[in-house]
């Protein structure tokens, strides 16, 4: 058999169900794996053996029953309190509701993923443990603020993880790591130990390799099963093309991969008005909320770009609050009447496949841009109306990088992305579904 984190969620968890495979020497399998590729991924930064050990001993029959997973570091553990991407613990140690529906469903913490400081960046460049590095190319970015998470899935460190998503932070990395990311619906879970409890805007979400393992893990999370649903073949599902702003300087390879991989599908170019100022919105409102969580003796200890951008979002004048959330009354309202017209919602998840470490510039038609701006405007609508979205694989760029396309639902219609996820890769015939050449 190949190594066991060379198979895939679902393989781990049939072959442990079936016997085939011990879940002790998994979660063995699982720790040597980390130690052997870590150190060039920097992808998880603590692992708790004991503990993990401790879960296995414990772990009741669910659907993940002896499944190695991690958890980005803005999550609290009974033995470990959330960083949130410092050097400080920065919430006690507790059993937060993202660690106990992971209990629940039997799946084993073996780690804290690394990720972007503070969750305030798209890249995952500023760490205290340095950069969380693309497994496709390890001078590449992973992509943030869940780096580490998607770096340490498409790695084979482990075969999902849980990230978060405020403005994008799952989605965005899954799209240049080449995996699944799912955001799940805003509050459809306790929030408790986690560091996005008093946001807005933010929603825990899992990054996994294909639909399926996506779809076994969410289920994890929302404590209830994810199964196919009647849109399991969307053939008849109609997809809104918002052509105004999020297919507007697109890099030409990834709008061409968004567009075939939609090509299935009835399309219908909509309008959804304020979205031009949905990136903007989301920025100011994400900016004020994600600076309350941080304690001014941490202040000192952040990268100066991070305490900067801290400082600026502080001395914000509130009508500026008030003229984002305007935007986002606005962007709700649209969205609703988008979905009356459409099942979903598509466009590309990142405008380009992601930049190298040391010099973190996006090339645009326009021309060389910071990756933030383009991203957020991607990536806002679904954390500003809370509905879910995920992105999936759909075709690699000329750089060998992956290129990811990003899929909107109504509130509460997982089932609905992943059907689509699905039928996608089925389309597609898993060509994009794959290990880096690490």
């Amino acid at each position: 058999m190949n190594h066991p984190q060379d198979l895939s969620l679902s393989d781990q968890v049939g072959l442990l169900a079936s016997g085939s495979l011990a879940p002790g020497e998994l979660l063995e399998a699982t720790l040597a794996r980390i130690a052997d590729r870590n150190g060039a991924l920097r992808a998880i930064v603590a692992t708790f053996p004991e503990q993990s050990h401790a879960m296995l001993a414990a772990a009741p029959p669910g659907p993940l029953r002896g499944v190695p997973v991690t958890v980005k570091d803005m999550f609290s553990l009974p033995w470990r309190g959330y960083h949130n991407g410092t050097r400080s613990e920065l919430g006690p140690c507790a059993a937060s509701g993202v660690f106990r529906r992971l209990r629940a469903a039997g799946a084993i913490v073996v780690g804290v993923d690394n990720q972007h400081e503070l969750g305030m960046g798209t890249t995952g460049i500023f760490s205290p443990h340095g950069p969380a590095a693309n497994p496709w190319n390890i001078a590449h970015c992973a992509g943030g603020s869940s780096s580490g998470s998607a770096s340490g899935v498409a790695g084979r460190l482990v075969a999902g993880a849980v990230g978060s998503d405020s403005g994008g932070s799952t989605r965005l990395p899954a799209g240049w790591c080449g995996l699944v990311g799912l955001k799940l619906t805003y509050g459809s879970l306790p929030y408790d130990g986690y560091t996005g409890k008093n946001s807005t805007l933010s929603a825990p979400g899992v990054l996994a390799r294909d639909s399926a393992d996506a779809r076994l893990l969410a289920g994890a999370l929302l404590a209830r099963p994810l199964s196919p649903g009647e849109d399991r073949d969307p053939a008849p599902l109609r997809v809104g093309v918002v052509r105004d702003p999020y297919w507007e300087d697109i890099d030409a390879e990834v709008e061409e991969a968004c567009r075939r991989a939609i090509a299935g599908f009835s399309v219908e170019e909509i309008e959804l008005p304020f979205a031009a100022l949905g990136g903007p919105a989301g920025a100011i409102r994400a900016g004020a909320e994600l600076g309350l969580a941080v304690p001014r003796e941490v202040a000192g200890e952040l990268h100066p770009l991070t305490r900067g951008l801290l400082n600026y979002m502080a001395v914000q004048p509130a009508r500026r609050l008030l003229r984002a959330d305007r935007v986002r009354a606005r962007l709700r309202r649209g969205i609703r009447d988008a979905f009356a017209a459409v099942d979903l919602l598509a466009w590309p998840t990142s405008p380009a496949p992601a930049p190298p470490i040391e010099s973190p510039v996006l090339s645009l038609p326009s021309g060389p841009s910071p990756p933030d701006g383009p991203n957020i405007r991607q990536a806002s609508p679904a954390n500003l109306t809370g509905v879910p979205g995920i992105s999936v694989p759909v075709g690699m760029h000329s750089s060998g990088l992956p290129i990811g396309l990003q899929l909107l639902a109504p509130w509460g219609q997982e089932t609905r992305l992943l059907d689509a996820a699905e039928r996608i890769e089925l389309a597609s015939e898993r060509a994009f579904v794959g290990a880096p050449p690490m």
